[in-house]
């Protein structure tokens, strides 16, 4: 497991040295432990955690323009993909963004046993989070790994961007017919296409990333009500 994570890391270019492979370990190691008792994935091998998660999620790092300092996960989940990058790039500002009880449980408890520091779990809704004066425009990149349809995660996500940021969306084998029908949204919230890169992964065929500068402020009446963007997108 280790072995293959390290191999394709390094290269990517994102060396990884032993420490951080053993957090990667625990990481796995934990996730399948917990999700013995409440249901946090599907994938429980170690081979397909490393592909399907870890490698998935450090794919991020070929597209933004530099490491940035302030990052912001969107519907994280188990930590993915703002975990895996974090312990990649330790010197990453973590925001992680959960809404659901028992996977705040999970993220504190990966946090603590992680040991790391600047990661901020914040158990709220998206849409609130974007009419916040904390975290408006705040962040270098916004990311979201296929919480909804790119018009919804677009709402969610380029009101967090700050001008000159990038948010980035990870997407299966639609993702060339879904950010065609969300581009008119993505302008409208102040975005530019910039491209859609496929990522060769592992045993995995159709790893898309819909990558996203922030080109203009975002109009203050987005992102609409909780629930709006989801009943109906832009």
């Amino acid at each position: 497991m280790i072995n293959m994570l390290n191999d394709t890391t390094t290269s990517w270019g994102i060396p990884l040295h032993q420490s951080q492979l053993d957090q990667f370990q625990l990481y796995a190691d934990e996730l399948c432990r917990w999700n013995e008792r409440m249901n946090l994935t599907a994938i429980v091998n170690k081979d397909e955690i490393v592909t399907h998660h870890f490698l998935d999620s450090l794919s991020c790092a070929l597209c933004w323009y530099d490491v940035p300092q302030s990052l912001i996960d969107i519907g994280t989940g188990a930590g993915l993909p703002g975990l895996p990058l974090k312990l990649a790039y330790p010197g990453i500002q973590l925001t992680l963004v959960e809404s659901i009880e028992k996977k705040i449980t999970f993220l504190r408890h990966m946090v603590d046993t992680l040991e790391l520091e600047d990661v901020v779990i914040v158990p709220e809704r998206a849409e609130a989070l974007g009419q916040s004066p904390t975290h408006r425009e705040q962040y270098d990149v916004a990311i979201a790994r296929a919480v909804a349809d790119l018009r919804v995660i677009a709402e969610y996500c380029l009101p967090l961007c700050r001008v000159g940021g990038q948010f980035l969306a990870l997407k299966g084998q639609q993702a060339h017919e879904e950010t065609k029908q969300a581009e008119p949204a993505i302008r409208q919230l102040g975005g530019n296409l910039t491209s859609i890169t496929k990522v060769p992964l592992p045993n995995i065929n159709d790893h898309n990333i819909v990558i996203i500068s922030k080109a203009n402020p975002t109009l203050a009446r987005y992102p609409r009500a909780i629930g709006v963007p989801n009943r109906r997108p832009l």
